[in-house]
């Protein structure tokens, strides 16, 4: 046998003994290798049972001289011939009222595009908040089974509370980067814990932690779509700087787009994973200003006869029975002709705001799916776009506000002349307003209750569409099966050809709880029963269960835009029963005609509610933000930082609200034209910031772009005429005395530099609660809004901070005040 024939026989030899011993892992059908093992371009799938898969032993022959070895290259995993890409979309706080496409007042052409190609259902749902309806969607798995019960804003150490998902529990974007997808994430991050946000981590759970290669969003509940609080990866970034007219929901379609086409340009048949979660229509309702004039005058019909419009469009499209009934409009919200003409005016354009912000959002995702379309890739991409992660939400108190920060600090009436004053730039970067409560409750329509409400479908039912030209035919068709969040991991497992692993880095997984929505995509199984039998909900007490068409639930007993009111133990809350199959909307309570049936139900919701880490139920609301959590910062009363460190998480910054604090400085200023931030917390609508201007210092506070106040040296001090600070190093201090003890109380602010009092300003009051959580704690340069407009971010400063102290007073809250803060800035997070 001559030397390359030699050769030839040892690599097949051991090709096929390496492919029997990668074989040996999994069954022969969870395989396929394509071209030759050892070479570059070999590629193989996997089972799937262990993630990442062990690695194969080497193929290829080591002899003394690479002359006489043979290389070999392990093959690359991909996934199944001729899996899908995977667009998954879901909007923020859209009722089932509020999209064209399923009967409301808003144009959604994008959900429309994907319904009339594919299939819209009516009876999907979620949990009714924020944060743990996104849990539920990546994991498959119930939020309290991957401890979201709750907002982690409100998290507490339980299992099913604490906010933490847990390596048992892995997610779908880490399934499909093990198997070849190409993972990413853009917009909403509400599953990192508030206690992880900073720079130091960890980064576990973190979308990178999660399975997504690419991040491209903002952290938590909301943010300024004009000034987002945004990440790239781990990182903190700020695109809109030297951008005028900037907005991120522009901003995430351009980013997702070119993210996909470079993802072509790259590797164009591996199969992409894109999880696109819009900040729409979550508060600040910020659209840009042409799509606001596209509704100017849509709204005044008012809420209830909008109400009764979309009623009729739902019933006309097939999305709600004909036997639906419209439930009654609640005795605790106001009429429309009982509001004077100037209110209005005022809350039609509240209105006009809000439908403007969910057709941009609309529009902005209709491009991101005409971007696969424009590459080839439509086809045989899988689009979900579920409309809302709950129904529409009731934070903007009962009158609106042109700032929702007074919202979450207990303001719930804004003067309304101080609204009217925002009549024409409601929406615009001057304002980060909400809506009055009435109007979430009519884009509900036809259900009761709103976000927040998980006993009832007001606050869970969302409208879902879902589109494969490659392998749904009934295009346009309508399922009126009972599904839920979590059954849209494993309806993507069944379309990629993937199953759920058992082990994840070495750790047992926890089952997938959902079951696949595959069935539906077929004509035939157009009227089928559904396969999810069973359902749960539950959050903050209230709670419901569905079983076969039957659904029991408690009764809330106080809306959620009535604050700090005062809950019945969870045994007295009142429970309902509704025929589904009959009663689309929970209009008919047969719980007094059925009691037996009732009890059944109920005795199913216990059985649940200990299968999945619901207990204990816990109906404190907001109380429970007071108990404690891990935090790099509890305790700590003096902060002391060094040169400029922007960036850093309100949680891990020092708390100056409701106490005594200083802050010193020392500086070294420039020979000249000094100026900058030393340091600032907040911004626009609300905050402090200490800086030189015209080398000259300034302290501001903003009371929630209500009033600001400023010390200022040079102008108003003692050295009114005085010159600026000469070069060189000084000592900034600013001390305020706190008028408590109580919340919100005034104070007596000094500002010195050098030991000489330069100005003293008086207070008469104090933001109450929290400062805005999407802005960051910032020194030596403004990452975020501006706190007055005398700058413009970023605003670093030219000289050098040698050193920067905060010396915070003691709290002089009583317990009962700490707990209403607590509950405040939980508020600010869902």
């Amino acid at each position: 046998m001559n030397r390359e024939a030699e050769k030839s026989g040892v690599t097949k030899e051991v090709a096929a003994l390496l492919l029997v011993a990668i074989m040996a892992t999994a069954p022969v059908t969870a395989q396929t290798v394509t071209g030759v093992l050892g070479e570059p371009s070999a590629t193989t799938t996997i089972s799937g049972n262990q993630l990442p898969p062990p690695p194969p032993k080497f193929g290829g022959v080591i002899k003394e001289s690479a002359l006489d070895s043979k290389p070999w290259w392990p093959p690359r995993i991909v996934p199944p011939k001729g899996a899908p890409n995977v667009l998954l979309i879901m909007t923020d706080d859209q009722g089932y009222g509020v999209s064209g496409t399923f009967g409301g007042v808003i144009p959604t052409p994008a959900l429309d595009r994907v319904a009339k190609a594919g299939l819209r259902y009516t009876q999907f749902n979620s949990t009714a908040l924020c944060s743990p309806t996104r849990a539920a969607l990546i994991t498959g798995r119930n939020h309290h089974a991957v401890g979201f019960g709750v907002i982690s804003e409100l998290s507490t150490g339980y299992p099913g509370y604490d906010s933490i998902i847990g390596p048992q529990n892995a997610t779908v974007g880490r399934i499909l980067a093990e198997n070849g997808y190409a993972t990413s994430w853009f917009g909403k991050n509400h599953n990192t814990p508030g206690f992880q946000y900073s720079v130091s981590g960890p980064f576990e759970q973190w979308p990178s932690g999660m399975g997504f290669q690419y991040f491209y969003g903002f952290m938590g509940g909301e943010t300024d779509q004009w000034q987002p609080y945004l990440f790239q990866d781990h990182t903190q970034i700020f695109p809109w700087i030297g951008k005028p007219g900037y907005n991120l929901t522009t901003d995430l379609a351009d980013e997702a787009i070119k993210h996909m086409r470079n993802l072509n340009a790259a590797a164009p048949d591996q199969p992409f994973f894109v999880y696109y979660v819009p900040g729409g229509s979550h508060s600040p309702h910020q659209p840009t200003k042409e799509w606001i004039e596209k509704f100017k005058g849509k709204f005044d019909m008012g809420w209830e006869k909008m109400r009764e419009e979309i009623f009729a469009n739902q019933k006309r499209l097939g999305v709600i029975p004909a036997n639906a009934k419209l439930t009654p409009w609640p005795d605790e919200l106001p009429k429309w002709e009982s509001l004077s003409f100037l209110q209005k005016k005022l809350y039609a354009r509240q209105a006009e705001v809000f439908a403007a912000y969910t057709a941009y959002t609309d529009y902005e995702i209709g491009r991101v799916i005409q971007a696969v379309q424009d590459m080839g890739k439509l086809d045989n991409t899988l689009i979900i776009y579920i409309d809302g992660d709950n129904g529409t939400s009731p934070e903007g108190t009962l009158s609106g506000t042109f700032n929702q920060m007074t919202a979450y600090n207990g303001i719930l009436d804004v003067p309304e002349p101080l609204q009217l004053l925002h009549l024409e730039d409601w929406g615009s970067a001057s304002t980060y307003p909400h809506m009055a409560v009435a109007w979430s409750w009519a884009f509900d329509t036809p259900f009761k209750w709103t976000k927040q409400v998980a006993s009832h479908f007001g606050g869970t039912r969302q409208g879902l569409a879902i589109s494969w030209p490659g392998r749904i035919k009934d295009v346009g068709g309508i399922r009126h099966q009972f599904h839920h969040m979590i059954d849209i991991v494993p309806t993507i497992l069944e379309a990629t050809g993937l199953k759920a692993p058992d082990q994840v880095d070495g750790i047992k997984q926890n089952p997938i709880e959902g079951v696949s929505m595959a069935y539906t995509f077929d004509s035939a199984n157009a009227n089928a029963l559904s396969t999810r039998k069973v359902q749960y909900f539950e959050m903050a007490g209230n709670r419901g269960i569905y079983s076969d068409g039957w659904y029991a639930n408690t009764h809330p007993p106080v809306p959620p835009w009535e604050l700090n009111a005062k809950f019945p133990p969870i045994n007295e809350y009142r429970w309902e029963l509704y025929n589904l199959t009959e009663d689309y909307s929970q209009a008919d309570d047969l719980a007094a005609k059925m009691p037996d049936k009732l009890k059944q139900m109920q005795t199913l919701f216990q059985q649940e509610a200990v299968k999945y880490n619901v207990l204990p139920i816990d109906n404190s609301q907001f109380q429970r933000a007071i108990a404690p959590r891990p935090s790099a910062t509890a305790g700590q009363t003096v902060f002391t930082y060094f040169g400029e460190n922007p960036g850093i998480p309100v949680g891990n910054a020092p708390n100056i609200l409701n106490k005594s604090f200083t802050i010193t400085a020392e500086i070294d200023m420039p020979k000249s034209g000094a100026e900058g931030m030393i340091v600032t917390n907040g911004g626009r609508f609300g905050g402090y910031a200490l800086y030189i201007l015209k080398g000259k210092p300034v302290f501001v506070y903003n009371l929630l772009d209500l009033k600001r106040t400023r010390w200022e040296g040079g102008v108003g001090g003692a050295d009114w005429l005085g010159d600026s600070l000469k070069p060189g190093k000084h000592t900034i201090e600013f001390d305020f005395t706190y008028d408590g003890p109580g919340i919100a109380k005034g104070g007596t602010g000094v500002m010195k530099v050098d030991g000489r009092v330069l100005a003293t300003e008086k207070l008469e009051h104090t933001i109450p609660f929290l400062l805005p959580p999407d802005e960051t704690f910032d020194v030596g340069v403004d990452t975020r809004t501006p706190v007055d407009s005398s700058y413009d971010i970023p605003f670093r400063f030219n000289g050098k901070i040698d050193k920067l102290t905060f010396k915070l007073g003691q709290s002089q809250l009583t317990a009962a005040e700490e707990q209403q803060v607590k509950e405040a800035i939980a508020r600010a997070h869902d």
